[in-house]
């Protein structure tokens, strides 16, 4: 128990933290989008160029997790889509919802648990998964939201303004750089590298109270849909990870440990994001992550104690 609690209590505290200060006033009301933005643009990216240009990409590279995180992921967004769509929703709300059920917050709780839990092996997998979930997932999640307002006017401008997106996404382009960086065997400067690291060591407090700040808004919704997509997020998502992991592609202990931790993280902002860029009703989701978030404290402490 003792290291449950000294695993969690950090990160919640630091999320706690952030919900107080923005609570207070601390931290003004743009508190939370403007400390997003430092961890998105600066401190995230940082991280994980370093990873990538330094790491033997060998090491940080498991087909069979890739696999099984991608599987699982996928099988949690289109069955929840499937469900959303036959009670009704349309297809841009159905996909959002479907997505709060889905997108694991790996960048800002993903990265920090399992640097506590696994140390600095669980970094690789805790990478991998965040380009899953900000490249893969959600350029899907796009992609359904574009067709359904474009109304049958095609997919391939919705594809064409996902791949520009996915270009300009810093969370996408600072790893491949890093990839590219790495295969060329090229160092990086020391004072580039000091840089660097400071900027990556600032991405756990920054993104951990930046998510409190945002919790710390009025979160309105539906809570009877919201907490059956915080269900399915807490306990569906897992469940289907762990069986791929197990039974499917047998993966080596550390990686099915990291694959089930990560699947089993609360929402991350990414619906919210995505609603509120294309103007649609936010309520579920921001629902969803707040009470996913809460929840996540019991179902992450049960899972830890369990792994």
């Amino acid at each position: 128990m003792s290291f449950i609690l000294n695993t969690l209590t950090p990160i919640f505290g630091l999320i706690l933290l952030g919900f107080i200060l923005r609570k207070t006033h601390r931290l003004g009301e743009s508190a939370a989008s403007e400390l997003n933005r430092l961890v998105v643009w600066l401190c995230l990216p940082a991280l994980l160029f370093n990873l990538t240009a330094k790491a033997q990409l060998a090491d940080i590279w498991h087909s069979g997790f890739v696999l099984t995180f991608t599987l699982a992921t996928l099988a949690t967004f289109v069955l929840t889509l499937l469900w959303r769509s036959r009670r009704g929703a349309p297809l841009s709300a159905a996909s959002l919802e479907a997505l709060g059920a889905s997108y694991a917050n790996t960048g800002y709780v993903g990265i920090p648990l399992c640097l506590f839990v696994l140390g600095d092996n669980g970094l690789a997998p805790a990478l991998i998964a965040t380009l899953v979930v900000v490249s893969l997932l959600f350029a899907i999640a796009v992609i359904c939201v574009e067709v359904s307002l474009q109304k049958g006017r095609g997919i391939g401008q919705a594809m064409l303004k996902v791949g520009i997106a996915l270009l300009k996404n810093p969370l996408v382009i600072s790893p491949l750089i890093g990839i590219a960086w790495n295969l060329l065997n090229l160092d990086v400067p020391a004072v580039a590298g000091a840089l660097l690291t400071l900027l990556g060591d600032a991405t756990v407090p920054c993104a951990l109270i930046s998510l409190g700040a945002f919790l710390a808004h009025k979160q309105p919704g539906n809570t009877r849909c919201a907490g059956t997509l915080v269900g399915i997020k807490l306990i569906a998502h897992p469940l289907f990870t762990w069986l791929l992991a197990t039974y499917v592609f047998a993966l080596p202990p550390l990686w099915a440990s990291a694959a089930v931790l990560l699947s089993a993280l609360p929402t991350g902002t990414g619906p919210y994001m995505l609603a509120e860029f294309y103007q649609q009703d936010a309520a579920v989701v921001s629902r969803t992550i707040l009470l996913s978030t809460l929840g996540s404290v019991l179902t992450l402490s049960a899972l830890l104690i369990w792994l």
